[in-house]
């Protein structure tokens, strides 16, 4: 069984900074694209940014310039590192992970249960 397990949403205010982070736990034997993406009240689900294991990155228009994402592939984690936040970053963040496990023994796509980000003065 592979969980991804995301952490550090909150409330922040416009200008503001906050940092995602998201651990991969189970029967892994390797990861390979992992990344991030959001859904706001009343809209689709849409990519925030993604990295592959390389390091190789891929950002929303959005968000360059404001969002870096990093991984660690050591420790099975991927972080979001969100600056100048604005209120239209207000979304349900969800880490996105392609993860080759025990069984069944292919690569398959995880997600995390999601974290809420709410961006307001």
């Amino acid at each position: 069984q592979v969980q991804l397990v995301e952490s550090g949403g909150g409330l922040v205010q416009p200008g503001g900074s906050l940092r995602l982070s998201c651990a991969a736990s189970g029967s892994i034997v390797s990861i390979n694209a992992m990344g991030w993406y959001r859904r706001a009240p009343g809209t689709q689900r849409e990519l925030v940014a993604t990295i592959t294991t390389g390091g190789r990155t891929n950002y929303a228009d959005s968000v360059k310039g404001r969002f870096t994402i990093s991984r660690d592939n050591a420790k099975n984690t991927v972080n979001l590192q969100m600056n100048s936040l604005k209120p239209e970053d207000t979304a349900v963040y969800y880490c996105n992970a392609v993860i080759l496990s025990i069984a069944p023994g292919r690569y398959l796509e995880h997600w995390g249960q999601g974290t809420l980000v709410t961006v307001s003065p």
